[in-house]
């Protein structure tokens, strides 16, 4: 079955930098995986997608900060965050694109930066 794993969240200052990794199983070898988050009374935000063939999507707010990649086996992907903000703090997710995809599948990986 479909199986998705995050890791890698902490807790850091403002300026401070996180890597995520996301694996995951049992999708489409084609698959488009994104990372997600959800802050507390917020809705669920898609923040990075990759595709298959590397092409990658970010919303506003993280362009220049975050990167997402992908393994070569295309079975993990990861989030490079940099210069992070009090409001990236949030509850982050891997999933395929879509909607509603946060608590979809994986837990999460809780993301925490103080000021």
């Amino acid at each position: 079955g479909e199986h998705v794993v995050e890791s890698g969240g902490g807790s850091v200052q403002a300026g401070g930098s996180l890597r995520l990794s996301c694996t995951y199983s049992g999708f489409t070898s084609n698959v488009e995986m994104g990372w997600y988050r959800q802050a507390p009374g917020n809705d669920c935000e898609l923040i990075s997608t990759i595709s298959s063939d590397g092409d990658t999507y970010y919303l506003n707010s993280v362009k220049g900060r975050f990167t997402i990649s992908q393994d070569n086996a295309k079975t993990t992907i990861y989030l490079q965050m940099n210069s992070l903000k009090p409001e990236d703090t949030a509850v982050y997710y891997c999933a395929p694109y879509g909607p509603g995809r946060c608590n979809a599948w994986g837990q999460g990986t809780q993301v925490t930066v103080s000021s």
